[in-house]
Order: C-alpha cells, then sequence, then structure tokens
C-alpha cells in the first residue's frame, strides 16, 4: 500500500530539510512507535522497520530526548542486506516534553509535530484543577494549540457548566465536553485531524484517550479496559506513545496515562497557561511585587473581591518554584558540563 505522506503533515519545511540527505538508498518517513532503539515508520511504500543508526545514534547519545518519538519525521536509508535503519530525525516542530523524575531531570518527548494537544480530563468522577493546569502548561510549551477535551460528559447533569467552570482555569483554550458513547460533541475534534494535521492526547490513565483515538478512526485501534466504577480511574491500556493515521488522512498520537508531570525549566508555557494570573501582576504597583501584602498589588486586590480564586494564585505559585528549581538544576549541570570539557 501507497501512502501521500502530505496526508499525514509532510510538507515543504521538512521536505526542505530532508533534501540535502535526498539519495538513492534513502527516504523520509513519520514514525508510529519507537521501541528500544527500534522504530516502526510509515513511508511512502508502507510501513517498515528500522533500527537506530548514523547520526540518529550519536545525538541519542548527547541528548536522550534526540531519541525517535511518535510523530518524528526523520531519514531512513536501506542497505544493500534490507536492513533499514533510521539515520536522522527532522528538526521537529513542535514537542511534547515533560521532565522525567531521575537525578538528571532529564527531558521525555511524549510527541512531536502535532499541530494540536488535548487535554483530556474526564468528568466522572470529579475533574482535577490541579492537573488541568499542569497538562495546559505542558500543552503550551510545545509550541502547538492546546484544546480541553472533557470526556464522559455523558456522566454530569450539565456538562456546559462543568465546561464554563474549567474554562476559567484554561485562558484563551477551547473547551470541548465530549461523549463517545453518545457521539456527542466529537465534530469539533474530527477537525484537528483534518488531511494533514496531527492530534495529539494527552492525560491520566483511564481519562478517556484510547477510546477518543478509537472514535476518530471509526475503528478500534487501541485497546481500552473498563474503568472502575468507585474512583473512576483504570488501568494504564496503553503503555507507550503511538501514532495512528485516520482515513482520509490526519494522524492521532496517543499517549501513555500520565500520573505526574514535572514541567521543565523554560516558563513560556506557564505563562500562557496563567494568563489572567500574569495580567494582573503585570498591572501591580511595582515591577517586582511578591503579591503579598505590597500596596497597589492588583493580585491581592483580585484575591480580596473574588476575581481571582485563592487556589488558582497558590497553584500558580507552586508551578513557579518547581520551574526554578529545575532552572537551577539546569544551571548546574551545565557547569559540571562545562568543568568537564575544560578537564
Amino acid at each position: 500500500m501507497s501512502y501521500h505522506l502530505s496526508q499525514l503533515g509532510w510538507d515543504e519545511t521538512f521536505a526542505s530539510a530532508y533534501r540535502r540527505f535526498d539519495r538513492p538508498d534513502t527516504a523520509p518517513g513519520r514514525v508510529l512507535r519507537a521501541d528500544r532503539g527500534i522504530s516502526t515508520v510509515l513511508t511512502a511504500d508502507g510501513v517498515t522497520r528500522a533500527s537506530l543508526g548514523g547520526n540518529a545514534l550519536i545525538e541519542a547519545a548527547r541528548d536522550p530526548s534526540r531519541l525517535p518519538c511518535a510523530g518524528d519525521w526523520a531519514v531512513l536509508r536501506t542497505w544493500p542486506d534490507r536492513r533499514v535503519t533510521l539515520e536522522l530525525v527532522l528538526p521537529r516542530r513542535t514537542a511534547l516534553i515533560r521532565r522525567t523524575a531521575d537525578k538528571d531531570s532529564s527531558g521525555q518527548v511524549l510527541a512531536a509535530n502535532m499541530d494540536t494537544v488535548a487535554v483530556v480530563e474526564p468528568i466522572f468522577p470529579e475533574p482535577s484543577d490541579a492537573r488541568v493546569e499542569r497538562l495546559l502548561a505542558l500543552a503550551w510549551e510545545s509550541g502547538a494549540d492546546p484544546v480541553l477535551v472533557l470526556t464522559k460528559s455523558d456522566t454530569a447533569r450539565d456538562p456546559g457548566a462543568v465546561a464554563r467552570q474549567l474554562g476559567e482555569l484554561a485562558p484563551g483554550v477551547t473547551v470541548l465536553p465530549v461523549s463517545v458513547q453518545r457521539g456527542a460533541g466529537l465534530g469539533p475534534l474530527r477537525e484537528l485531524v483534518a488531511p494533514g494535521r496531527t492530534l495529539a492526547l494527552l492525560g491520566r490513565s483511564g481519562a478517556g484517550k484510547s477510546t477518543l483515538a478509537n472514535a476518530l478512526a471509526g475503528t478500534p485501534v487501541m485497546p481500552v479496559q473498563a474503568i472502575r466504577d468507585a474512583d473512576g480511574k483504570g488501568r494504564h491500556t496503553t503503555a507507550y506513545r503511538n501514532l495512528i493515521t485516520l482515513p482520509g488522512g490526519g494522524c492521532v498520537v496517543d499517549t501513555p496515562g500520565i500520573r505526574g508531570v514535572g514541567l521543565l525549566d523554560t516558563g513560556s508555557g506557564l505563562d500562557r497557561a496563567f494568563a489572567d494570573v500574569l495580567a494582573l501582576a503585570g498591572r501591580c504597583r511595582f515591577d517586582d511585587c511578591g503579591h503579598e501584602a505590597e500596596p497597589g498589588c492588583a493580585v491581592q486586590a483580585a484575591l480580596a473581591d473574588g476575581s481571582l480564586p485563592p487556589r488558582r494564585l497558590a497553584s500558580w505559585r507552586k508551578l513557579h518554584r518547581e520551574v526554578a528549581v529545575e532552572s537551577g538544576r539546569r544551571s548546574a549541570r551545565l557547569a559540571t558540563a562545562s568543568r568537564r570539557r575544560r578537564h
């Protein structure tokens, strides 16, 4: 079976990056899945499996975040013995990266080259404000456009009211209540996976990401397990990152259920996720306002009149502290690496 790569997101930007590697024994392809050095890749001629080789090995040794990931565009090389290697990951347009929990706090790429990141949060048993804020910060940081998808909307008496409430945590973000069981709210999501576009699904286990992927594909493409009635949580049905191609074009990246998400040391995604708090801070009398008891503090004034919930400010402060700690760690890592190079 042959594929038109343009339906999967291949455009002039990627073609230009690939051009200098174009040879009779090479071809571009999009990574569907990566497992321990072996990538499943879709090319114009079909699906193939490729081991790491060439510059891809060198880049991965320098920086694990350069390992191939679902959604990457890559340069493949076919050898005379028909062995296929993934030689290079082309520059990513967007990347969904979370901080890992190891000592080095390195980044783990969950998905690449998506146009939209859907933060998937179930309405049942109860949405988590803190999780929504954290995942939206991660989505904004990716460079893609975030949307907030509220699954299992059929379990709420008034899903519109829940959407409006959570919308206050998501300035500038479209909120979509969805019920796959009833087929409600899927239209706007389908528009996000038109030919050439990629949608990444981000959320905890049991949020309904795989169910959404199956609904968008129109057929079961990802395993789904029943959740526990008591708490609405389920097992980790997706243990890997997987890019799913849809009939007629477009792609969905289903990511594993995430228990915790660490933010990296850049604050741009956090600023976008808390644009309302940032706007208030910009109206404070003093540029170095700590938003505690300083005169002319717009943040404290908003707390006093009820327009800014205390929980929202506490969440902003907590995540800013986390980013500051990670920034310090990164500076220490760079300093250590610099000393090693000098010696």
